[in-house]
């Protein structure tokens, strides 16, 4: 069993779709054989994904996905947990990227996601980045590629 925890950033008008992240973040979880673990998603705006892009990375520019790693652990009345970390979203930024890689706004945030599961997860993919009509190479962005395809049939966004 894992536990979610989905916020939005001051200002952010809730999406109707809120609802549907945690169910497709758990299967997420599962397939990428997270277990105990705890992870927190906030849905933020471009100022303030910039701010923590700027403190945490130096790069003074808003970007998709953001993800720390926590690894505390806490105990409560249902079991021991270990916080894999926090994942921070644009809603600004998903529909340039949708736009850019010729996706649906659906099939980008379940990337954004995914990719920022797989980076609690331990895996890292240097400078490469998904590029539309390229086929990647390292082996965080080819698991997340195979993950979306697995789960191609599940929809957040309708």
């Amino acid at each position: 069993m894992n536990r979610i925890g989905i916020s939005l950033y001051d200002g952010v008008e809730e999406p109707s779709w809120l609802s549907n992240v945690e169910p497709f973040v758990l299967k997420v979880m599962e397939e990428l054989q997270f277990d105990g673990e705890e992870v927190s998603l906030l849905f933020c705006n471009d100022p303030y994904i910039q701010e923590l892009n700027k403190a945490y990375r130096n790069i003074d520019s808003s970007t998709d996905v953001l993800s720390f790693e926590n690894g505390e652990e806490y105990e409560d009345e249902e079991g021991k947990w270990f916080c894999a970390g926090d994942i921070v979203i644009s809603l600004d930024t998903l529909p340039v990227n949708a736009e850019y890689f010729d996706e649906n706004k659906d099939s980008e945030l379940k990337r954004l996601l995914v990719h920022g599961l797989l980076h609690l997860n331990g895996y890292d993919h240097g400078e490469e980045h998904i590029e539309a009509d390229k086929a990647p190479e390292c082996e965080m962005l080819v698991i997340q590629e195979n993950l979306l395809k697995k789960l191609k049939d599940e929809t957040i966004i309708k």
